[in-house]
């Protein structure tokens, strides 16, 4: 018969971006597969992950579940003390943590960056492909590992979508701050270094990044809504995580979709992606993109049930968040093999 047996502790280790819908998308099946769970929230967001841990607490038997608050330190006691390693972060965490991991062959699931494309074809519907392709670049001031950080759209359409972009702009009053002044850095230097580069500017930007500046207290870190066009593939913005409120529109050749699918592959990262154009068309060119989670017509993670596993290709990890495989991972298989006599 087969069996699934629990790892024993696992140590779980929250990002700062979604500090309480994280720890619950790992904890939980760690729980459920009969661990007891360590959690550490980022140092940058402690309070809301002890909220949650606390409020589990509450209702599990004492010693299931335990908080640990610290930086990197911390989580590097957590890694060596834990049977098995659950994270999400950067890719640069991520590699740590599994150079932590490697002595003992310790398993771990690691949800890490993504540059992540939306391909935007010559037949797409530009209304809904423009208003998804701001809604979730945006999306949580842009700090969302799996929101869209890249645009392609075809140059025939180039004029119409940077028209349409710009009209749904126009209901967003105001984007909240970024959650550090270094953070708001990274968004600025991206933001420069693609203007530097020959990208246009559309919307925000510089220029009202010093309004900001001068109205918002001193040391708050805003950044307006940026919409940046003809940003070149090779630019810091298309190749980096940014991480911050800015839509990057690339135009392409509609004649050369191949090209296309190689710009939007043109990445270390490979976490999610959407495509947008006839159902049919736009689900070919999906199934060759490099990703965990391709939606059509959609972002991916607005429409994906929770049974679809979240899972991430390239330098954005392995394992996953969600799905049977999501659940199952935190288990480890065991075979009990009888004799045939």
């Amino acid at each position: 018969g087969d069996l699934y047996e629990p790892h024993g502790l696992v140590g779980v280790s929250a990002p700062w971006n979604f500090p309480m819908d994280e720890i619950l998308l790992l904890a939980l099946p760690s729980l459920a597969a009969g661990n007891v769970v360590i959690c550490k929230p980022s140092e940058v967001a402690p309070l809301c992950g002890a909220e949650v841990i606390n409020s589990l607490k509450s209702y599990l038997p004492e010693g299931v579940l335990d908080l640990v608050q610290g930086d990197g330190a911390v989580g590097s006691l957590l890694f060596d003390l834990a049977d098995m390693n659950a994270l999400t972060g950067s890719a640069a965490t991520g590699k740590k943590v599994m150079a932590a991991c490697a002595n003992t062959l310790k398993p771990l699931v690691c949800e890490l960056g993504g540059k992540d494309p939306c391909l935007i074809l010559e037949d797409a519907d530009i209304e809904k492909a423009a208003k998804d392709a701001l809604d979730f670049s945006v999306f949580n001031a842009g700090q969302v590992c799996c929101g869209i950080e890249r645009v392609y759209i075809p140059s025939s359409k180039q004029k119409e979508f940077e028209a349409a972009i710009l009209k749904h702009a126009e209901n967003y009053e105001e984007i909240a701050p970024l959650v550090t002044l270094t953070q708001q850095a990274i968004v600025s230097n991206h933001v420069e270094s693609a203007l530097s580069a020959g990208a246009r500017l559309l919307k925000g930007g510089p220029p009202q990044a010093e309004i900001l500046k001068s109205t918002k207290p001193q040391g708050s870190s805003f950044y307006p809504l940026t919409i940046l066009s003809d940003v070149p593939q090779s630019a810091k913005i298309t190749r980096e995580e940014t991480f911050g409120p800015v839509v990057a529109l690339t135009p392409y050749d509609p004649k050369d979709e191949e090209a296309l699918v190689q710009l939007a592959n043109d990445s270390e990262y490979g976490l999610t992606a959407c495509v947008y154009g006839e159902k049919s068309h736009a689900a070919t060119i999906a199934a060759k993109i490099q990703a965990g989670q391709v939606g059509v017509n959609c972002w991916p993670l607005a429409a994906a049930p929770p049974q679809c596993p979240f899972v991430g290709h390239k330098s954005s990890g392995f394992g996953y968040h969600s799905g049977f495989d999501g659940w199952r991972q935190f288990s480890k298989p065991k075979s009990i093999v009888y004799s045939q006599d």
